[in-house]
């Protein structure tokens, strides 16, 4: 599974390109995941995107998330859901949605990481490393790099580190054992969004799918 980076996506952050341009640009630069995340879209409103980002995500080996919205992941046929703590509970998810559909959680605590593991997580979403501009409430949460190699020791599962992660800085995750970054602002509001792609992937080992 290919999780060096996950591009979540942000409508507004995406003006004036929008979304579906920018996320093509990342998938032509190599983007191996892209994680449909607006908190203020409906459900008709997500699936629609979805399914028409879906036959890019298909044509460039890519898979694609859904944030949140466990529902709308398996009527668009996405490949998983994001999971955070106010979503359906991990254990009723994987019920409803069986392998090889991909459950990620988020946590920064390393005995959740954990237990998230044992009931059926198939990696975890770990910050904010560098804190965060894009998730109102967190702006001054920062578990930095330290903080993150405890939850990648805590674990089996591949962990992605998430916060104020920018190209300048992905190196110090790939230095701690995470098996890739989740971005938001660095790739939907870069100048360049296949630049950056392209940058913060080479932080980390080529994988295979």
């Amino acid at each position: 599974m290919d999780l060096r980076l996950i591009v979540i996506t942000d409508p507004l952050l995406a003006q004036p390109r929008g979304v579906e341009a920018i996320v093509h640009a990342a998938l032509e630069a190599g983007a191996p995941a892209i994680q449909l995340r607006d908190k203020h879209a409906d459900a008709a409103t997500l699936f629609a995107q979805a399914r028409r980002l879906l036959p890019a995500v298909r044509a460039h080996g890519a898979r694609l998330f859904i944030n949140d919205r466990l529902d709308v992941a398996l009527a668009a046929g996405a490949d998983g859901v994001h999971l955070g703590p106010d979503d359906i509970p991990l254990h009723h998810a994987r019920r409803i949605a069986p392998r090889p559909f991909l459950i990620g959680c988020s946590t920064d605590d390393p005995e959740h990481a954990a237990e998230l593991e044992r009931a059926g997580a198939d990696y975890i979403g770990c910050g904010a490393v560098f804190g965060t501009r894009s998730k109102p409430g967190l702006e001054s949460e920062r578990i930095g790099p330290e903080g993150l190699r405890a939850v990648v020791e805590a674990v089996r599962i591949p962990v992605v580190g998430i916060g104020g992660v920018t190209p300048d800085n992905v190196a110090q995750l790939a230095v701690v054992g995470a098996a890739g970054a989740a971005v938001i602002g660095a790739v939907m509001a870069a100048p360049d969004p296949a630049d950056a792609v392209r940058r913060l992937l080479a932080a980390f080992p080529a994988s295979g799918a």
